[in-house]
């Protein structure tokens, strides 16, 4: 009889495939295939680590609730997990985020709570800060804390990391990450830095985020906050979880060729890949295209994006926004 799984089974070890109808220039560019994790994101991978290990800490416990600030994924993973495993989810999400996602996550029974996007991390409606808030004031509530909760980059340490490597025979010359909480770019890094210290991690960064810059050591004069339209990726501040080290070269991406990059994507690759998969990819080309040899170059689809049809693949949408 074959083996009988869970979707808790079925979280890592996606597919990578090669970009073949784009120019990448000298370079081979792959892309890892997240969003056919069971949540649909790179997220469930972080989801499950933070879960598991505040079980075996004693943080969590039968009848809880878990809470979280999120752009939408993570809460997916949380809710989804905790949902096998019994628990209930309180999430708290950014007012600019896709509407599929809120739909998604009632369907599973999650409770969401709508915030502000347009305030900064000092604001008592800053969607952090609610968490916080509401965290304390739920009973038997555990609350994931994925912008400060180690168990994030982990969880990508042990295991997105290495299976690049794996899959990649160790031929690995370059990985570009975004930066939402921080956890896959560090978690990433840290394992190369170990295990292949020739290996670049480079960041991609929508226009209006601070990341790039602080990377690069500038002056951080102007937080725009809400200023870019992809979603999960870009902060206005400094996750507790991004280790800044490990990175070594960023780049910026406005609105407009993050979603030409991730609608091209779909029409010359066949790949649906959410808003941020834009910026990523667009960031990946990039480097590609500056490189004089062959490398090996990755980066990654990291949503699924059936969820972004009524934005990054709708015209009118695009219109609205002043991106076609």
């Amino acid at each position: 009889m074959a083996d009988v799984k869970t979707l808790i089974d079925l979280i890592g070890n996606t597919p990578i495939v090669q970009v073949k109808n784009i120019d990448t220039g000298p370079c081979n560019l792959f892309l890892k295939m997240e969003g056919m994790n069971p949540g649909s994101s790179i997220k469930d991978r972080v989801a499950l680590n933070i879960i598991e290990t505040a079980e075996r800490e004693g943080k969590l416990k039968p009848g809880y609730t878990i809470i979280e600030a999120s752009a939408g994924n993570t809460a997916m993973g949380l809710a989804l997990i905790g949902k096998l495993k019994g628990y209930k989810a309180k999430v708290i999400i950014l007012d600019k985020m896709n509407n599929n996602k809120i739909l998604h996550l009632r369907a599973i029974g999650a409770e969401v709570i709508m915030t502000r996007s347009d305030v900064g991390p000092d604001h008592p409606e800053h969607y952090i800060t609610m968490a916080k808030r509401i965290a304390d004031e739920t009973p038997n509530s555990f609350f994931a804390s994925q912008f400060t909760n180690k168990s994030n980059p982990i969880a990508h340490e042990l295991s997105t990391a290495p299976e690049i490597y794996k899959q990649l025979d160790g031929k690995v010359d370059a990985v570009v990450c975004g930066v939402g909480s921080g956890g896959t770019i560090s978690g990433i890094g840290k394992f190369f830095h170990e295990h292949s210290p020739h290996t670049k991690i480079i960041v991609a960064d929508p226009k209006g985020s601070i990341i790039k810059d602080s990377v690069e050591g500038n002056d951080i004069t102007e937080i725009a906050g809400s200023g870019w339209l992809v979603e999960g990726i870009g902060e206005d501040f400094i996750p507790d979880t991004l280790s800044l080290e490990y990175i070594h070269k960023g780049y910026e991406i406005d609105n407009e060729e993050a979603f030409r990059t991730i609608r091209d994507v779909a029409m010359k690759e066949g790949i649906l890949g959410g808003s941020s998969c834009g910026t990523l990819i667009a960031a990946a080309l990039k480097y590609c295209k500056e490189q004089t040899s062959e490398k090996n170059v990755v980066t990654f689809i990291c949503d699924n994006g059936e969820k972004y049809l009524n934005t990054a693949y709708n015209e009118d949408w695009l219109k609205k926004k002043n991106i076609l």
